[in-house]
């Protein structure tokens, strides 16, 4: 068999320059492939959170229930250009004032008043801390993930914090009051296969800078009476005496005064009691006495002024009793007969 002549096409330059071109071009794409991975790992993740204010509103203290409100507030993460998964860790401190280790006070001056911040919405599980920048509070607070899309764009997530202004604080006295932080705090890694453990600070850490919480106690007072009962007579020859009760509980350090109108039936600044069309005169007094007529003034400058008083209080947050002296002074005998009168108790605070 005869040999065929080499082919000159393995030696054409042309050839030879197109294989290298080739191989040139997949050089330039791997290049490019380093270069873009690079790039993308040059952007680090980042994750801000936006502020967690609550107002508890005006706090009826005396009714000593609970009350509760909501806040929500935003994470959000970004920078992760490959896609990636970032963990992040969010607490609540706790806060100012610290008048306990174990507890969140809202502050009014020197005052306190207790509040406390869950995860929950049953309000059971304590919004903690693991210490980011301050003491740590509580058990931790909660972890979550956010999964970035590729190209380092955002994911976010709101979250809600429950508040409860605690029960059973009577004794607080009237102000507004304040809970000062910076929580809620975020400490944020990205990872592929496992979580940072949050304890141990998974990362960088960023707060929301002020999330203040309020509550207004207002100065209140709460009135109730039993009836003054001068029982049975036949003859108002001389004075029946009878002692009623009103039971006044205002908030802690809060003054009061109390005043007693005319009643229904009064004949100018006469009290009187009627069955039918008849009437029987009696009157009301601040002291057991009964030197010192009840009136309807309120004026703690005319409260022990001559005739014209009421009874001045400083509340306590408990009952306080309040005697209401009567007496119905000789006069003459109208007809048998169940008398009556109403009378409008006034407590000015």
């Amino acid at each position: 068999m005869r040999q065929l002549p080499r082919s000159p096409i393995l030696t054409n330059p042309h050839c030879e320059i197109e294989i290298v071109v080739i191989g040139s071009k997949r050089t330039l794409v791997f290049a490019l492939l380093l270069q873009l991975a690079a790039s993308f790992s040059a952007h680090a993740q980042s994750c801000s959170v936006t502020a967690a204010s609550g107002n508890y509103g005006s706090v009826d203290i005396l009714a000593g229930g609970a009350v509760d409100t909501t806040s929500t507030f935003t994470v959000t993460c970004s920078g992760c250009a490959l896609g990636c998964t970032v963990n992040a860790c969010v607490q609540f401190n706790q806060g100012a004032p610290n008048s306990s280790s174990s507890v969140r006070s809202l502050g009014s001056g020197a005052n306190t008043a207790i509040h406390e911040l869950y995860t929950d919405p049953g309000r059971t599980q304590v919004w903690g801390s693991w210490g980011y920048g301050t003491t740590a509070y509580g058990s931790g607070g909660i972890s979550i993930n956010l999964s970035l899309p590729l190209l380092g764009g955002p994911a976010q997530q709101t979250l809600t914090v429950y508040g409860r202004f605690l029960a059973n604080q009577q004794a607080t006295i009237p102000g507004t009051y304040i809970w000062s932080t910076t929580s809620p705090v975020v400490a944020y890694a990205a990872y592929l296969l496992t979580s940072p453990n949050c304890s141990s600070n998974p990362g960088i850490t960023t707060n929301a800078g002020s999330s203040p919480w309020t509550a207004t106690i207002a100065g209140n007072c709460i009135v109730s009476t039993t009836p003054l009962n001068f029982g049975n007579a036949s003859l108002l020859t001389s004075n029946i005496d009878g002692v009623g009760t009103i039971s006044v509980k205002c908030t802690n350090t809060t003054p009061y005064s109390i005043g007693l109108d005319n009643g229904l039936h009064a004949s100018g600044s006469q009290r009187r009691m009627q069955a039918g069309s008849s009437f029987i005169n009696y009157n009301l007094y601040t002291d057991a006495a009964r030197s010192g007529a009840w009136t309807s003034t309120t004026s703690a400058t005319t409260c022990t002024s001559g005739a014209n008083t009421c009874v001045l209080g400083t509340g306590t947050a408990l009952i306080q009793n309040v005697s209401v002296y009567g007496r119905v002074p000789p006069q003459t005998s109208p007809p048998p007969g169940a008398y009556a009168d109403t009378i409008v108790v006034t407590v000015t605070f």
